[in-house]
């Protein structure tokens, strides 16, 4: 892969015989990736809350690929116990090759998880963050396993509010999903720096659509129509999906970070994506990890980075 050709759906290579858990994969982005692995050979888990919508998936999918080996794992990233549920379900599984974390939710309301926790960190980080820490012995058993957690253009800007992750005083919507993918940015920095520090063959990646053509923002009816009014010249959900596909399957460096190369990062084939000074911050990493330790109760039991 080159820059100048950067690298899309084409590059996967053959996936036979590989399992991937892609959650959030009934719909958008997470939809779109889980058809690529399945029509290159994967065993794909589609690992979503209702399960109507990963079989209208699967069927989808199993239309253009009738042998696609598919399924599906109930999961609720907004419930802690429906998570050590789903993680439970997946170690059964032969092997794991690789997490895909590309569920989440964008400016909701104010809501609150199963644990009480504010909805967009608690679904897109904390979730996120507990998933990942209950699969990691399952996938240290596959050299090489992937871990792919999905930012945002967002984060670049966005600060945590340290002292409210609860967002018991306050609450703006934008700023809370733009905390939410800096912490996951932050999450898959610090991931990679405990994983190598612990000698680990796993590696964590990050990844990024651009602005892509989702129902992601079904909550921000502005933003729904500028995307469907851009939509002819920026991404749609499948070249959303290829930076996701290449941080699962591509040429990576431990620690990547990965997204459209094409007009600020907006748009176009994927490589290598700027990330912001903050999200690289080990100081702001560790800090995310401990508070995420003490929200979840759930350690990953990795040792900080020296």
């Amino acid at each position: 892969m080159t820059k100048s050709r950067g690298f899309t759906e084409a590059g996967v290579p053959d996936q036979s015989g590989k399992c991937f858990i892609v959650t959030g994969a009934n719909t958008g982005i997470g939809f779109e990736a889980a058809h690529v692995l399945a029509a290159r050979g994967a065993r794909v888990l589609l690992a979503c809350r209702d399960r109507g919508k990963a079989e209208a998936a699967m069927a989808r999918i199993r239309t253009a690929i009738p042998r696609a080996d598919l399924a599906f794992l109930p999961l609720d990233l907004g419930d802690l116990d429906s998570i050590r549920h789903a993680a439970g379900l997946a170690t059964a599984e032969p092997r794991i090759d690789a997490l895909v974390n590309n569920a989440g939710v964008m400016t909701p309301p104010l809501m609150r998880t199963k644990q009480g926790f504010e909805l967009q960190f608690g679904v897109n980080h904390l979730g996120t963050f507990a998933l990942t820490a209950l699969l990691l012995p399952k996938l240290a058993e596959t050299h090489g396993a992937r871990i792919v957690t999905t930012s945002s253009l967002a984060h670049r800007g966005a600060q945590i509010d340290w002292g409210d992750l609860n967002a018991e005083r306050s609450y703006s919507r934008v700023g809370r999903y733009a905390a939410s993918k800096l912490a996951n940015a932050l999450f898959f920095y610090e991931l990679d720096r405990r994983l190598r520090a612990s000698g680990s063959a796993i590696l964590s990646v990050g990844c990024h659509p651009g602005v892509a053509s989702t129902d992601l923002a079904r909550h921000m009816w502005p933003v729904q129509v500028l995307v469907r009014i851009t939509g002819m010249v920026l991404n749609n959900a499948a070249m959303g999906a290829w930076p996701t596909l290449q941080a699962a399957t591509g040429p990576v460096q431990p620690g990547g970070y990965y997204g459209p190369i094409g007009f600020r990062g907006t748009r176009g084939v994927s490589g290598e994506a700027a990330r912001s000074d903050e999200a690289q911050d080990p100081v702001l990493a560790k800090r995310l990890w401990d508070a995420s330790v003490a929200m979840t109760g759930i350690d990953p039991g990795l040792m900080p980075a020296p």
